[in-house]
């Protein structure tokens, strides 16, 4: 059990986002999480995941050699 269990004010500060937000994230169940008793954990390794499945990569044109004539 190396894995860190993060608090959603932790998961909020991390993402740069209200608290609202996590929330959101555990109640749609679109992120794993932990309940302690009637507390929310978030494993690091579950945010990293959520973090890596929405990351867009940018698109790459093929480089034209001659630029549009103005």
């Amino acid at each position: 059990m190396t894995d860190r269990y993060l608090s959603v004010d932790q998961v909020a500060e991390l993402l740069g986002t209200s608290v609202r937000f996590p929330r959101r994230l555990v109640e749609e169940r679109r992120i794993r999480y932990v309940k302690v008793g009637r507390h929310v954990r978030i494993p690091a390794s579950a945010l990293e995941e959520f973090i890596a499945s929405r990351t867009v990569e940018p698109l790459r044109r093929p480089r034209t050699r001659y630029r549009r004539a103005a």
